[in-house]
């Protein structure tokens, strides 16, 4: 059923026995996204499972049986708390851990460079707890290098070694990279049989993680080390984003021929070899796509080599949400409505559709840029009762009600979410911007494709 390492390997026995048994006790440090539906995953198939996070917010929801993600009900969490799941800010516990995986974020500051606080302070908050024998597996998508030459040093002040090839086996933990891969909104690939790329710092930090993984996940890929793993990260996410910028471009280009670039994509997925379809947008979001080539050309500069193909990739989809705003204001000109003063209803903030992500989402901006010209903007998004303050915004703004939609001068889809009526939307609304192609099918003049 997995793929296991060819390397003979003494593994060791005592983790990977008390894996086999179910009675590793695993630690999930950062309970967002990625590490809560692990530690359920994990939770389901009996074994002793701990999350852990700063934010003292989850922890008291997950405590008393709550859940903060759309996408995972209340009676999944409540089901794990049967089987012992719990949530705790004290990272003393950390010391009673077999297994400890770090999904924190791995953002970018304010200078588009990798921002690793999260995984340093992470880290620091281990090491006081660290012992002889332990599993640590860093998941947070970052550059190659980052487990050998970030986490493995803070990790070894403690005294304890990292294992590595060769070494003794004394007073040494374990180490391992496996990036997450999970895909939000995703309901056509089961969780546990997405494959788990794996890895470890050496031969018996691979096969301790292997054995871990392989307990929940139906295949588990070795790779030769800890940057293998992580570079494969990068691959996976670059790949997509420098497509979706060719799509974008094209989208710009095939606007000023006359020509519809979904009619177009949907002729070239015909095509049963040699091409996979990706689609355009009003720009990238989620954690992942936007970030990671940024993560990687800084890495690259390290190495005297610029990453000219990704870089170029970036700014087309970091430009996308300027060529939005720019097609609503040529919209409202044509109805003779200048940007500043428009009644603006945007719908939609989340990254992608039917989630409850905001996470570098292109919305966020867009309705940042609109204000700046000074339009009266408003959302409505049915996962976002509330936009507060986030990392690189701050909007605090209120769901505006999908009523009385000819108040405002443009509504601007955004995110295309499944639940909106996008004939009753368009039939009630003076104008309708579309940057998702989400009126595909619905005739009217109304309509501005974006």
């Amino acid at each position: 059923m997995a793929t296991q390492s060819k390397q003979s390997v003494v593994a060791p026995l005592p983790l990977v026995s008390k894996v086999q048994a179910r009675e590793a006790h695993v630690g999930i440090i950062g309970l967002g996204y990625v590490g809560l539906p692990l530690a359920l995953l994990f939770s389901e198939q009996k074994f002793p499972v701990t999350g852990f996070d700063i934010d003292q917010k989850k922890v008291d929801t997950l405590s008393s049986g709550g859940s903060y993600i759309f996408r995972i009900p209340a009676t999944d969490v409540q089901a794990a708390r049967g089987r012992g799941f719990s949530a705790t800010a004290d990272y003393a516990q950390i010391a009673k851990m077999d297994a400890v995986i770090i999904c924190v974020p791995t953002p970018l500051d304010e200078h588009h460079e990798p921002d690793l606080s999260y995984i340093t302070g992470t880290a620091e908050a281990i090491a006081p707890h660290l012992r002889e024998g332990q599993l640590i597996v860093l998941e947070s998508t970052t550059y190659p290098g980052t487990t050998e030459e970030v986490l493995v040093p803070i990790l070894e002040k403690t005294g304890l070694k990292a294992a590595r090839n060769g070494s003794s086996g004394n007073r040494e933990f374990f180490v391992a990279f496996s990036p997450e891969r999970e895909d939000p909104g995703n309901d056509t690939v089961a969780r546990r049989d997405i494959p788990k790329v794996i890895g470890g710092l050496d031969a018996r930090a691979a096969e301790a993680a292997g054995a871990l993984y392989n307990s929940i996940f139906n295949r588990v890929v070795p790779v030769s080390s800890p940057a293998a793993a992580e570079m494969t990260k990068l691959l996976e996410n670059i790949y997509r984003c420098v497509n979706i910028a060719l799509v974008n471009e094209l989208k710009l280009l095939c606007l000023r021929m006359g020509i519809d670039i979904w009619e177009v994509i949907g002729a070239a997925a015909t095509k049963p070899f040699g091409y996979h379809p990706f689609y355009p947008g009003p720009g990238l979001g989620g954690h992942c796509i936007p970030i990671d080539p940024f993560y990687l050309s800084w890495k690259a500069r390290q190495f005297d080599f610029h990453t000219k193909f990704i870089e170029l990739a970036g700014e087309v989809n970091i430009g996308m949400p300027y060529h939005v705003v720019a097609s609503v204001a040529n919209a409202l000109n044509k109805h003779k409505k200048a940007l500043n003063g428009s009644r603006i209803l945007v719908l939609g903030v989340a990254y992608k559709k039917d989630i409850d992500d905001l996470r570098e989402s292109p919305a966020l901006t867009i309705i940042e840029l609109l204000q700046r010209e000074g339009s009266q903007v408003s959302y409505h998004d049915p996962y976002f009762p509330f936009v507060g303050r986030g990392r690189h915004y701050e909007l605090q703004m209120k769901c505006a009600p999908l009523e009385d939609l000819g108040q405002y001068d443009c509504v601007l889809i955004v995110t295309d979410h499944s639940d909106y009526d996008y004939k009753r939307i368009v039939d009630e609304a003076q104008m309708v911007v579309d940057s998702r192609n989400a009126t595909r099918g619905i005739k009217s003049s109304k309509i501005v494709p974006c």
